[in-house]
């Protein structure tokens, strides 16, 4: 993980000395890092002291904040102040950005297919093996799509909260 002002090519700066600037999103996502290696839910104050300490406190506050706008973290009280943690693991949050990036697209049934059609043939052995896990049983739960049994079943905590 890169810190703040650390460029691995050019030592403590960029070009001329001055600091590297993050690209996007790469805060956010080193944010996320430090919340998934917490031992519980944190202060904004820990996470930046896992930082490094070189950003300021409100640029932390700042990234914590937008992360819980997307539900990427959430946030409760504790006494006068509040902690974070991560909303779902790495692939949890993986998968509500694909999930969001398909709800953009007016054509969902094309880019299904156009994802399906790329997929690896090992990935499309893992993908067929959870959609027959999913597959409906006779009776209980007519009416609903695997899919709905699979997101509401305990096995899929581990990907989607």
């Amino acid at each position: 993980m890169e810190l703040a002002g650390v460029d691995p090519g050019h030592g403590e700066g960029g070009e001329g000395g001055r600091p590297r600037r993050r690209g996007q999103g790469e805060l956010a996502t080193e944010v996320l890092s430090v919340l998934h290696r917490a031992p519980g839910p944190v202060t904004a104050s820990w996470v930046q002291e896992q930082l490094g300490g070189e950003l300021a406190y409100t640029t932390v506050m700042t990234i914590l904040s937008r992360l819980l706008a997307k539900q990427a973290v959430v946030r409760s009280r504790a006494g006068r102040a509040y902690v974070w943690s991560a909303a779902a693991d790495a692939a949890g949050l993986t998968a509500r950005r694909m999930r969001r990036l398909l709800d953009t697209e007016p054509d969902r049934d094309a880019v299904l297919a156009s994802f399906v059609t790329a997929l690896t043939p090992e990935d499309e052995q893992v993908l067929r093996a959870l959609l027959n896990a999913a597959e409906p049983s006779p009776v209980p739960g007519a009416g609903t799509t695997g899919a709905e049994r699979w997101a509401s079943s305990s096995s899929s905590r581990w990907c989607c909260r």
